[in-house]
């Protein structure tokens, strides 16, 4: 299969307390799907009631990372990534991690409002507009003040809210949303296109199509693309749609991360 120049840069390994695969089949499993570039980003989150707090083994992780490099080489460019769980929260934590390795780009994510985990079916007792409205102003909080790099599956509540209301209409919360877009636009941060959505019932990606287009108007420069893979075989998942809506908003290519610093993977 002809690789791909369009970087997966949000998959997991069993340094995640929710995947099982290890990373040399997940780096196997990239190249045998045309994918030749491919950023790891374990789940690290601070909160103590998360399922995967305290479960990231740094020191493992890394000597990993550098032997799939090494066994990799030539064939497969591999990016040192990191997915912050509610970054805004953890200031001080999140600003040693960062400063302490040599990450190319680090990954915020919003699992948590307040003290409810939006992946619990209790979140969405509530009324739909006070589950998505709740989340999407933790959100702002979280993009305006954060440090991170590529925000991750901006409406991922969806995945969960559609079992209990059904399909989810962006357009209801455009302001809410186009205020998160704002604040990573003008801080220069990427949104991440992530494709997991449509490996489940909701069927879309994480954001939609809207909210691309949104993010190229509120003046977004940067795209990112992600299968969120937890397992071997959804490397690469959707990638080719995901960039054609990425194109079709405005943006000329997918971005990839070195060192932090963002470019276009466009050859």
């Amino acid at each position: 299969m002809a690789s791909l120049l369009t970087p997966d840069l949000h998959t997991h390994t069993n340094f995640s307390c929710d995947c099982r695969a290890t990373m040399v089949e997940m780096c196997r499993s990239a190249l045998a799907n045309g994918i030749a570039e491919v950023g790891f980003t374990e789940h690290f989150d601070l909160i103590p009631q998360d399922p995967c707090f305290a479960h990231l083994d740094f020191t493992g992780w890394w000597a990993e990372l550098r032997r799939c490099r090494e066994l990799f080489q030539g064939e497969l460019t591999i990016y040192a990534g990191i997915e912050l769980g509610e970054p805004h929260r953890y200031a001080e934590q999140i600003r040693r991690l960062l400063g302490e390795h040599p990450w190319d780009y680090a990954l915020g994510s919003l699992h948590w409002v307040g003290e409810e985990l939006i992946f619990d079916r209790n979140y969405f007792r509530k009324s739909p507009y006070e589950a998505y409205q709740n989340y999407f102003r933790e959100l702002k909080v979280m993009a305006e003040t954060a440090d991170f790099d590529v925000l991750a599956h901006l409406d991922v509540v969806k995945r969960f809210g559609f079992e209990a209301f059904g399909p989810f209409e962006v357009t209801r919360y455009e302001a809410e949303v186009r205020a998160v877009l704002r604040a990573i636009a003008g801080r220069g941060l990427a949104l991440e296109i992530n494709t997991s959505p449509l490996r489940r019932s909701v069927q879309q990606t994480s954001p939609a199509q809207p909210v691309i287009d949104w993010f190229f108007e509120e003046g977004g420069r940067w795209v990112t693309l992600g299968s969120d893979a937890h397992e071997a075989q959804h490397v690469g998942h959707e990638l080719q749609a995901a960039l054609q809506s990425a194109q079709a908003a405005g943006f000329p290519a997918a971005a990839r991360y070195r060192t932090r610093r963002p470019s276009l993977a466009d050859g």
